[in-house]
């Protein structure tokens, strides 16, 4: 009986770690164009959620701006549905700066080149399916 029980399990987790090599996943690429300058860097995120959206992201990174622009590969990203936000920290001090109302004094951006309307962009305008390797363009 001992065995039996032994195989079930093994043969459960190989099904398992088969399926879940299996799974496809692509790669996304985010390019960012007409930063107003190359100084600081460019902030980028992705997010796997419109719970998330804007707070914590899936993967993010951050890129060095050559030429006002940057460009970075998120590798490994299963297939879904998912929204990129960035912003570009042109003083170098890690966070989106803001006036005293709130309104950032530091250009972003949203995939779907999405914007919000006195608030933050939605989830709903900047998402998008992921199905295959992608290119994405944010125009600041």
């Amino acid at each position: 009986m001992g065995t039996l029980i032994k195989f079930v399990i093994i043969v459960a987790i190989s099904t398992v770690f088969s399926y879940a090599q299996g799974q496809d996943t692509y790669s996304l690429t985010v390019k960012v164009e007409d930063a107003d300058s190359n100084d600081g860097q460019m902030f980028i995120a992705v997010y796997n959620t419109e719970a998330n959206f804007l707070g914590k992201s899936y993967k993010g990174t951050t890129s060095k701006i050559s030429n006002n622009s940057c460009t970075v590969t998120f590798k490994d990203i299963p297939k879904g549905t998912y929204a990129v936000s960035i912003f570009h920290d042109e003083n170098d001090n890690g966070k989106l700066d803001s006036n005293f109302l709130g309104i950032p004094k530091e250009d972003y951006g949203c995939s779907n080149n999405a914007s919000g309307f006195m608030g933050p962009p939605k989830w709903k305008d900047a998402k998008f399916e992921l199905k295959e390797n992608s290119s994405i363009t944010i125009t600041l």
